[in-house]
């Protein structure tokens, strides 16, 4: 069983910045696919932001430019950066990872853009 734990969330002050980590129990390239998530408060969790296991990446389009996905393989850790930080990017952000049998979602991190 896949293991993702997430940290790195916190408060951050508009047009700040944060870097979030998701650290797997396995090899992060024997995934087809992980990404970033987020739900906001009465809101149903969206896409963020994934990467393929070739490092093709994909970014909705309220955060292009802005954050960047990234990887350590042989640390088995995913990554996002997030810059010029915005109080609607305010959620709880889930790492997620893609089998071609089954899909894992860490237990997610607090991010808070405060106005």
């Amino acid at each position: 069983q896949v293991q993702l734990v997430e940290s790195g969330g916190g408060l951050v002050q508009d047009g700040g910045s944060l870097r979030l980590s998701c650290a797997a129990s396995g090899s992060i390239f024997s995934f087809k696919d992980m990404g970033w998530y987020r739900q906001a408060p009465g809101k149903q969790r969206e896409l963020v932001t994934t990467i393929t296991r070739g490092g093709i990446t994909n970014y909705a389009d309220s955060v292009k430019g802005r954050f960047t996905i990234s990887r350590d393989i042989a640390k088995n850790t995913l990554y996002l950066q997030m810059n010029s930080l915005k109080p609607e990017d305010t959620a709880v952000y889930y790492c997620n990872a893609n089998s071609w049998t089954n899909n894992y979602w860490g237990q997610g991190t607090q991010v808070t853009v405060s106005a």
